[in-house]
């Protein structure tokens, strides 16, 4: 009776088995066919914090995941959730969007799940955090800030770089009084102040083609992404484009209408503002701006040419 007993357990085990193994057949293969689909995409590369180790988290980690997953599925409850009061979307055309009309028509996001895309994350103090995302020509920033009903985006950049050289400059100069010497703005402190003669200064040093003079006003992972140009310029290699002798090309000038503006987190400092050129189509951009030792460091710029604006005519003499 024993060795008929165990027989029939042994065969009730092993059909359980089968069974199990079954059931769980189709969604393994579902697993299988979800991985070797984003194995050929590509996911987005490791989020990494400034001075942490690769296998650290950014804080705003898994709010922006969250929030690239929202807007691709047009989740407009989701999205609302994770915007900041002060809100804006500037789109590849240079065209800036509120909060209130991204909620009522969400923007198409240009590089949709980012599947592929290259990603880095820094934090600027506890309270922002920078995402830069980029594939191919297109290159997007986010900025969060820390408020007290958690993390929220304040700014959505979108930069689309040209596929073809640039072209020179049609009108240039080495004059330079705005921002080198004085702009249409009146700083509210300290901050402030700081941030616009570190600008004047750096800006300063680009006429002067000082490379030298130039490199303490940034922090070492600066990049400038501008539709003008064709790719990324880091801090080294705008330092090989100013050791260059020649005039110009002209520093931008602050635009004073729309009024720039400064959001101050402690010893960092979100600016967004507008941009005129000497000569061509202003552009909006987006920076932070670091004290770092008592000067006010510049971490990046991302530049949009905006489109829709008319063409700035240099002055004649």
């Amino acid at each position: 009776m024993k060795p008929t007993l165990t027989k029939i357990l042994a065969l009730g085990v092993v059909c359980a088995t089968c069974t199990i193994v079954a059931s769980l057949r189709p969604h393994v293969a579902a697993a299988d066919s979800r991985a070797r689909k984003q194995e050929q995409q590509g996911p987005r590369s490791t989020v990494v914090p400034m001075n942490q180790s690769p296998l650290a988290v950014s804080p705003v980690d898994t709010p922006d995941h969250a929030l690239v997953q929202a807007l691709a599925k047009m989740d407009k409850l989701a999205v609302e959730n994770m915007l900041d009061t002060g809100f804006m979307w500037t789109d590849s055309a240079g065209e800036t969007l509120g909060r209130a009309k991204v909620l009522a028509s969400p923007p198409k996001p240009p590089l949709g799940e980012e599947n592929g895309a290259q990603v880095t994350a820094r934090m600027y103090g506890p309270e922002v955090g920078a995402v830069q995302v980029a594939r191919g020509k297109i290159h997007v920033l986010r900025i969060w800030v820390k408020r007290p009903a958690g993390w929220r985006i304040l700014d959505y950049h979108e930069v689309t770089q040209r596929t073809t050289p640039t072209p020179p400059p049609t009108a240039t100069t080495n004059d330079c009084e705005n921002p080198c010497k004085d702009v249409p703005y009146t700083p509210v402190d300290a901050a402030e102040k700081g941030i616009l003669t570190s600008w004047g200064q750096l800006e300063t040093a680009v006429t002067k083609h000082d490379p030298q003079a130039w490199e303490p006003h940034f922090l070492d992972e600066f990049v400038l992404i501008a539709s003008g140009n064709t790719d990324p310029v880091g801090k080294a290699g705008r330092m090989v484009q100013l050791s260059k002798p020649g005039i110009g090309p002209a520093p931008p000038q602050l635009a004073a209408n729309p009024a720039a503006k400064f959001i101050h987190f402690g010893d960092t400092v979100v600016m967004i503002a507008q941009a005129n050129p000497y000569a061509g189509k202003p552009a909006h951009i987006s920076r932070i701006w670091v004290n770092r030792d008592g000067l006010w460091r510049m971490a990046f710029s991302y530049q949009t040419t905006i489109q829709a604006a008319p063409n700035i005519v240099p002055p004649k003499g």
